[in-house]
């Protein structure tokens, strides 16, 4: 009797391991590390090693039935809304493709669920740190390739995947790892910068043209100011969609999201973006509170656009292809 109930004993515990291992995998492996939280540019690249410091964690993935040896990889950075369906949807295709995926959850991390209306509480700076910390702890991965790590970005998450690669931000960090190729979707570019000099990886932005929560002009302008400094830099703007085009949601107005169609800052190589009015640098939460309420409005249109988001998600399979995949043939 004794015999039969260790069996079954045994057989129940085995079967709880296996369950949480299932779930483990289905889940993917949970990474975390230390970070800190800079509120702007200007704080990476001044006195980083004073920021408070963060925990931050991110989700690595794996494709189905691919050997675990030295992969490629592409890093993901949710916008202001933090993680959506559409979101994952692109990281699924990479790990069709055999790459494997990381999500960064940088407003998990912080216990936030949102920045629309203030974009204050996690910034771009934050998250831009944030993934290169993510980076360094993945390139310790024995089944990753960390010459062949790609970021992209979504709003907010498309800043990060933009400013990533400009060089006084990176060398500010670190000075031995980049990424191979950034692909920001729908970033703010806002800014009117002292140096453009960003790495020689390639930068591709997917626009809508009606965006007018992030305007597809400012991105145009600064695409073509990084190709004048000899940047290698690009855009693709979608005619007629919307910010976030590559939902499966018609577009809707976000009545507590800023427009920014009237806002240009100037950028010091230092990182300070300052004040048109006063020409202070911006190094504040209440300071961006102050500086965007003389140019910003409220209630920008969001939402799918059924052609461009076709056409981005082709675009960026094509575009992790090129970039991760056949450089290594």
């Amino acid at each position: 009797m004794r015999s039969i109930i260790k069996k079954l004993g045994m057989t129940l515990i085995s079967g709880f391991y296996l369950i949480c291992f299932s779930t483990a995998q289905d889940n993917g492996e949970r990474v975390q590390f230390n970070s800190a939280n800079p509120f702007s540019f200007y704080h990476i690249i001044t006195d980083l090693e004073n920021q408070p410091s963060q925990e931050v964690f991110g989700i690595l993935r794996f494709p189905k039935n691919a050997e675990r040896k030295n992969l490629p990889i592409v890093l993901g950075v949710a916008g202001s809304l933090a993680w959506s369906d559409h979101h994952l949807e692109y990281l699924q295709m990479y790990r069709d493709m055999g790459l494997a995926t990381f999500e960064l959850k940088s407003f998990a991390s912080r216990q936030i669920t949102s920045t629309v209306g203030t974009q204050v509480e996690v910034t771009s700076a934050m998250m831009i740190l944030d993934a290169y910390k993510a980076l360094m702890i993945l390139s310790n991965d024995p089944r990753l390739d960390t010459e062949r790590v790609a970021i992209t970005g979504w709003s907010l998450g498309g800043s990060v995947a933009l400013f990533s690669a400009w060089e006084p931000i990176r060398n500010a960090i670190t000075s031995n790892l980049k990424f191979k190729a950034h692909l920001p979707i729908y970033p703010p570019c806002i800014v009117n910068m002292e140096s453009y000099e960003f790495t020689d990886s390639p930068i591709h932005i997917l626009m809508g043209e009606l965006d007018n929560w992030v305007p597809a002009s400012a991105c145009e302008d600064l695409i073509s100011d990084i190709q004048v400094a000899g940047g290698n830099a690009d855009i693709t703007v979608y005619p007629g969609a919307h910010h976030s085009f590559d939902r499966k949601s018609p577009p809707e107005v976000m009545d507590d999201g800023y427009i920014l169609s009237d806002c240009r800052f100037r950028m010091r190589n230092d990182g300070a973006i300052l004040m048109n009015f006063l020409n202070l640098p911006i190094i504040t939460p209440l300071q961006q509170k102050i500086s965007l309420a003389f140019c910003a409005d409220r209630g920008p249109t969001f939402g799918g656009d059924k052609k461009s988001r076709m056409e981005a998600f082709g675009f960026s399979k094509k575009f992790m292809a090129k970039h991760l995949i056949e450089t290594e043939n």
